[in-house]
């Protein structure tokens, strides 16, 4: 029987990455891609989601409900027969808008796929984890160099959005390393800076999970611009 894989997060071009990285070790994986509703998507926007090839079982997702995260999971394992690697992927999409830009539906979106999502996949998946004693539960941050993303060159305005979004991701998935301790399945944390080599980055996180070092547990690792692997805490 193989392992089970769940992929979730932003459609971008390290979410890509990561499931490319993933059909080189399961025949199918499952992945559930947020589309990014606060702008308009491109054709390149709608290809990412759709390189990994065969191996990727697209599943349907409504981060604002819990409703849909649990009807995530049931699919999933419907479909793979087992879940035994979550990994959930931030890289916040750039909105450049001030506060009085932003209108409700944008404030509503904001807040239900890129915030309150996240809570509710993963008091499904520690629930799933806990069930079995066992599990990898990743969270996959891209960093904003914020001297270069705070104000695009093109825009005169700063990226609010994708500001708050990281910021919100990095605090969610910081609480819950504090508390991977006593657990019985594995909690761990990625980050790479804005611009690197996302295939690297991906073969990085396969190979840290699959290494299954137990001292690894609640640690966020930093993927360098270089390769190089830092233990961030």
């Amino acid at each position: 029987m193989t392992r089970g894989i769940l992929i979730a997060g932003n459609g971008s071009a390290l979410s890509s990455a990561v499931a490319a990285e993933a059909g080189k070790r399961v025949e199918h994986f499952a992945a559930a891609f947020i589309p990014n509703r606060l702008q308009p998507v491109t054709g390149d926007a709608r290809k990412i989601v759709q390189q990994a090839g065969d191996a990727q079982i697209s599943l349907n997702w409504n981060p604002g409900s819990p409703v849909s995260a649990r009807t995530l999971l049931l699919a999933t394992e419907n479909r793979l027969e087992r879940i035994d690697d979550a990994i959930l992927i931030c890289v916040p999409p750039s909105v450049y808008k001030s506060p009085s830009e932003l209108a409700a539906t944008d404030v509503e979106v904001l807040v239900n796929d890129h915030i309150k999502g996240w809570f509710f996949l993963v008091k499904e998946l520690v629930s799933v984890f806990k069930a079995k004693k066992a599990g990898n539960l990743a969270f996959v941050l891209s960093e904003f160099d914020t001297k270069h993303s705070l104000f695009d060159a093109k825009e005169s305005r700063p990226d609010f959005v994708g500001l708050t979004i990281a910021a919100s991701f990095r605090a969610f998935s910081q609480a819950m390393l504090d508390s991977a301790i006593g657990e019985s399945f594995q909690i761990i944390g990625f980050s790479g800076p804005e611009t690197c080599d996302e295939a690297a980055f991906a073969a990085f996180i396969f190979k840290t999970i699959e290494e299954g070092n137990k001292r690894n547990t609640g640690k966020l690792l930093r993927f360098g611009k270089r390769g190089l692997n830092l233990f961030n805490r």
